[in-house]
């Protein structure tokens, strides 16, 4: 829950648009009157963060006897009474002050003040990047910050952002003064070592019939001790259907708060275990319950079954699964890129995209980010390396423009992935990040261009060849659709756009009205608002999107307009 403190007229004010914004978002809000001191207590005993409208400096006076562990304490962000700044006060990363001064700058129209260190040189904190981190966070953190040489040590590649680490830095290096391990193994940290736990453990677990949850529990922390195993890094806890309301397995998965999964008898008999049961067999259809579980759940088996009076336990590790988001950038104004395709890239330790794109984004990536970039013409070789370094266990993004599925990068990509797949590769996660498209972008500066039902057609035929072009351009005239011509023309393709507007001509009057909208949305736009009649062809380029009304669309105030319903025209 979110507390908002607001003692003035001023700060009701901004704290009742803050409140509209954020329960919009879902969250929860309380919003805390009267005396300071008294609404910061009672805020601070019950939310998990808290915007006080008050001067820093009382702010700081307030709170400061109510700190106890950043780990626990709420993050507190302070706004003045002008509404002028938002500022992360206490509990920038782990109590989420950061994120919360960024969006309540955003509802204000506020600047945000953000002074953790790692933010500031755009750096994730290691307390940020979801997963546990234990030992000397600070040192490591600090040798990072100041550029100095941290060793890295990861029994594997695991999908992490960039973390300012240099060429060289990686692997052996004599001269690192801090050292940065990545494993679920117990180790020593001395000072200057810290670690962070991937999610790769699997506990499959099976128990007798109202098995005591703390009799699991500790054969649990016993077998991972003995093992070496980290109990941070359990990521799941596995067992068959019959144990799915089992109180006892259900509360060892909730202790550690991952997902409790369970498979069917007839899944975990295909597979052969070291250990295996005619009794678990004649009782649940199945030689095994722990080990077979950690092998349907994908997991290599590291620890064989273990057993006390009311379990058995089997422990599996994961393989890193490496992570490809398709980006789509947008036009290219940055104000019409999304939040999330930001995110994408800030959290990708390679990119991937063509050259003039990558520089368009080139300032958002973090330190350390690897750049894969071609040229025009390399659509192909983008998506293979984007997939193979997401197959390698890296964090990836490949970037297209406007929205990565229309007419960029999403399509080849996963033409790419189906191959590798087929070829025995490992599987990836990829996540889709939607883009504002040129069309779009286009559409809005022309007025309502697409408002009622309209189609895209490229009219590039170096890989769609012209007859299928011609044939579909022949369906959008006879249906009557709005029309978005992508690629309409180029240095050595200057036929294709008198010919499809020769095609649109055949089912549309000449005083049709054409909008030509080339570099949409960035500073050089340029808009034309023509006729099907008078549009010439040698006006447009490969940088321009033409958008041919159908009959019903007409000009309102020099805006190109297509009605939501023909009735509206009565």
């Amino acid at each position: 829950m979110i507390g908002l403190v607001a003692v003035t007229a001023a700060g009701r004010g901004a704290a009742a648009r803050v409140a509209t914004a954020l329960r919009l978002r879902g969250e929860q809000v309380a919003v805390y009157d009267g005396p300071a001191a008294g609404a910061l207590l009672r805020a601070w005993g019950e939310c998990d963060g808290i915007v006080a409208f008050l001067a820093t400096g009382a702010t700081v006076r307030l709170v400061a006897g109510m700190l106890d562990d950043k780990a626990r304490d709420p993050g507190v962000v302070c706004v003045d009474e002008a509404g002028r700044h938002a500022i992360a006060l206490v509990g920038g990363h782990q109590g989420g002050a950061n994120a919360l001064a960024l969006l309540v700058a955003d509802v204000l129209g506020a600047a945000p003040v953000v002074t953790t260190a790692s933010d500031a040189v755009v750096l994730p904190g290691l307390d940020m990047l979801g997963w546990p981190v234990e030992g000397d966070q600070a040192g490591v953190a600090r040798a990072l910050l100041d550029g100095e040489p941290v060793h890295l040590l990861a029994d594997a590649t695991w999908p992490l952002p960039p973390l300012g680490l240099h060429a060289g830095q990686v692997g052996h290096h004599p001269a690192a003064v801090a050292v940065l391990h990545v494993t679920d193994r117990e180790i020593a940290l001395p000072a200057g070592h810290a670690v962070l736990r991937p999610p790769s453990l699997v506990l499959g677990v099976g128990a007798s019939r109202g098995a005591d949850p703390a009799t699991i529990a500790v054969l649990v922390a016993k077998t991972l001790r003995e093992n070496g195993l980290s109990q941070a890094s359990v990521a799941e806890v596995v067992s068959i259907d019959l144990k799915a309301d089992e109180p006892g397995i259900v509360a060892l998965a909730a202790r550690f708060a991952v997902p409790y999964r369970t498979f069917p008898a007839a899944a975990l008999a295909t597979h052969e275990v070291p250990t295996p049961s005619e009794v678990v067999r004649a009782e649940t259809g199945t030689a095994s319950v722990a080990e077979a579980s950690v092998r349907q759940a994908g997991a290599e088996l590291v620890v064989t079954k273990r057993k006390n009076a009311v379990a058995t336990l089997a422990v599996g590790q994961r393989a890193p699964v490496g992570r490809l988001a398709v980006v789509g950038i947008g036009p290219g104004a940055r104000d019409l890129m999304v939040p999330r395709a930001v995110a994408e890239l800030r959290r990708a330790s390679v990119v991937v995209g063509l050259d003039q794109y990558v520089e368009q984004v080139r300032d958002l990536l973090r330190p350390g980010t690897h750049v894969l970039e071609t040229g025009l013409g390399s659509e192909e070789e983008r998506a293979r390396s984007a997939v193979q370094q997401a197959q390698a266990g890296r964090a990836v993004a490949i970037i297209g423009s406007g929205d990565a599925g229309v007419y960029a990068m999403a399509s080849p990509t996963f033409e790419a992935l189906e191959q590798a797949l087929a070829a025995g590769a490992p599987r990836i996660d990829v996540v889709g990040v939607p883009g504002v498209t040129a069309a779009l972008a286009a559409s809005a500066s022309l007025g309502a261009a697409l408002g009622n039902d309209h189609a895209y057609v490229s009219l590039s035929d170096l890989h769609t060849p012209w007859p299928a072009i011609e044939q579909r351009l022949r369906a959008v005239a006879e249906g009557d659709l709005v029309a978005c011509l992508y690629n309409p023309r180029s240095r050595r393709r200057t036929d294709q756009l008198p010919k499809a507007l020769a095609i649109l001509a055949e089912h549309r009057p000449p005083s049709v009205p054409v909008g030509v909208v080339r570099n949409a949305s960035r500073p050089d736009e340029s808009v034309t608002l023509t006729t099907l009649a008078d549009l010439d062809p040698d006006d447009v380029d490969m940088y321009s999107v033409v958008i041919v009304g159908c009959s019903q669309s007409r000009v309102v105030d020099g805006r190109l307009v297509t009605p939501r319903g023909y009735r509206w025209l009565q």
